[in-house]
């Protein structure tokens, strides 16, 4: 489980006029909405803020209540749903983006006298959530989130398990050497700028990750350091320091987001101070873990698969850093199956979307909208986007007015009707593969980004909707003032009422002035709350 995306959202758009049907409305609950849950929404932490909240009973279809239905809200990552459940219903649970290698040229006793090529699919872990038993290894605290949330627990696996595969398979085929190039084919889709942070490909190392282990030592000295996953492809120098008991955690990257990435020496300082006596959050000790983002993942992705090789036989003339040549690469898509010489298999798409819609994944949605563009003929955000309208309306009677969508993770100033979120959820609800999106949502007070959100157990009677709802979170936040201003807190999801009624939910509140991270948290836990009464009173 993690905590939903409290990082502010660096990329924003503005909403093109038009783009929303309504925006007017009053701020307060309507008087419909039964007095418990008003008094959640009216408490003083939520003054000039709007709640929106739609209710439709599943098997009738019936609007059960509807407070805000015209105004657009902030929904943030409940945006995924859709994502996840067109490319879901599109290619089914069961599909695997398989990654190919492919050699460029003769092997003539053992040495390829030509380029090693590997084709990127899209493949989100390229290996490297895999545990023993094939099932998809989830953090209770993820680690794209490490920095924005200030930890997160990691997973067992090997991130680099893929590569190294590929590079055994390449071994056990007869390339002993390699005297031109390794290239990773990354043209699948068109480069699609992140949130200010980097371009993502279709290429994959530890979610484009590197992971930094952090423990203490003694006052005065070098606080304790490691990462994953190393390599040649980027250094990390510790200037990290231990602190006194009861001093200030200071943390800084340098460069946050590293340009260099394909260049011989590029490096990383991790510099700051960690007191001896600090508690990292959500698990009360260390290690403490933050990140580094891979801002090139091609070349990243490069220089993993040579070292990968070598440490599996191979000799590679190539240098292992440098930027990935993309020039030397034939037509796309005009490999032949006889030069494959190894092909790493994918998780099912089904592990995919609960790892994306489990602890919010954004660059797998995103990734994810791009791979069902590719469906639809299309390789570029732009043109998916633009035939996602017209899908939506049509295949799912989401009608183009009713939501501003910028990117397939819920970035930017996403927003939506509530309307527009349980006319989808209904239609997924239809899907011969509901059960496979039902299973990869959050549960309430159980697991995914829902875990945490427990306190409305102190009510008694409404104990028992833990595991009872469903659903996905979404948070867009930033900076105001001393505080922060939570632009918009959702969820989007399906209840199993406690007199067995299947419900249907939008639940979001939009600028909600909160003091910190901490303050964020109680306003899940009033959504929580909320559910919760859903669950017990329908």
């Amino acid at each position: 489980m993690k905590h939903p995306t409290f990082a502010a959202l660096v990329t924003s758009a503005a909403i093109a006029a038009g783009a929303l049907t309504g925006c007017g409305g009053s701020s307060e609950p309507n008087a419909d909405v039964p007095a418990d849950i008003r008094a959640v929404m009216n408490q003083a932490r939520y003054a000039g803020a709007r709640w929106g909240l739609r209710v439709v009973d599943a098997q009738t279809g019936k609007v059960v209540l509807d407070t805000q239905p015209d105004h657009a809200f902030y929904i943030g990552s409940v945006r995924k749903l859709f994502s996840v459940g067109e490319l879901l219903d599109q290619t089914g649970p069961d599909h695997r983006y398989n990654t190919p290698v492919y050699r460029q040229g003769a092997v003539s006793g053992g040495v390829l006298n030509g380029d090693l090529v590997l084709v990127a699919s899209g493949d989100l872990t390229m290996g490297g959530r895999a545990n023993p038993d094939g099932s998809i290894a989830i953090s209770d605290y993820d680690h794209n989130e490490a920095n924005s949330l200030g930890n997160a627990v990691l997973t067992p696996p090997d991130p680099l398990a893929g590569y190294r595969s590929l590079a055994r398979q390449v071994a056990a085929s007869g390339i002993t050497r390699i005297t031109g190039q390794v290239i990773v084919d990354d043209r699948l889709f068109q480069p699609f700028p992140y949130r200010g942070e980097f371009d993502l490909r279709p290429i994959f190392v530890n979610d484009d990750m590197i992971d930094l282990t952090i423990n203490p030592t003694a006052p005065g000295q070098a606080a304790s350091l490691d990462w994953r996953p190393k390599s040649a492809a980027l250094g990390v120098n510790n200037a990290l320091s231990t602190g006194a008991a009861g001093s200030e955690l200071a943390f800084e990257l340098t460069p946050e987001f590293s340009g260099c990435m394909g260049a011989p020496g590029c490096s990383t300082r991790v510099s700051g101070a960690i007191p001896m006596d600090f508690k990292p959050r959500f698990t009360g000790r260390f290690p403490l873990v933050r990140s580094i983002r891979m801002t090139r993942p091609d070349n990243y992705a490069r220089t993993v698969l040579i070292e990968a090789l070598v440490d599996a036989g191979v000799v590679v003339d190539a240098p292992p850093v440098q930027e990935n040549p993309v020039q030397l690469l034939p037509p796309r898509d005009s490999w032949a199956e006889a030069d494959k010489v190894a092909e790493l298999a994918g998780m099912p798409y089904a592990d995919y979307a609960k790892l994306i819609l489990k602890v919010s994944y954004n660059l797998g949605a995103d990734t994810s909208l791009l791979l069902w563009g590719k469906t639809q003929g299309v390789d570029n955000m732009d043109a998916t986007l633009a035939r996602e309208q017209v899908h939506l309306a049509n295949q799912y009677g989401v009608q183009r007015g009713d939501y501003a969508f910028f990117n397939g993770s819920g970035g930017g100033d996403t927003k939506a009707l509530t309307r527009a979120v349980t006319i989808f959820l209904a239609r997924m609800r239809q899907s011969a593969h509901f059960d496979t999106y039902f299973d990869a949502l959050p549960i309430l007070g159980t697991d995914g980004s829902l875990a945490f959100v427990k306190d409305y157990a102190a009510d008694a009677s409404l104990a028992g909707a833990t595991g009872q709802v469903r659903a996905k979170t979404g948070t867009n936040i930033e900076a105001a003032g001393a505080g922060l201003l939570l632009k918009g807190q959702a969820l989007g999801g399906y209840i199993r009422t406690r007199s067995g009624r299947d419900l249907i939910y939008a639940l979001v509140v939009n600028n909600a002035k909160v003091a910190d991270i901490d303050a964020v948290a109680q306003v899940f836990q009033d959504e929580g709350t909320i559910s919760a009464l859903l669950w017990r009173d329908y």
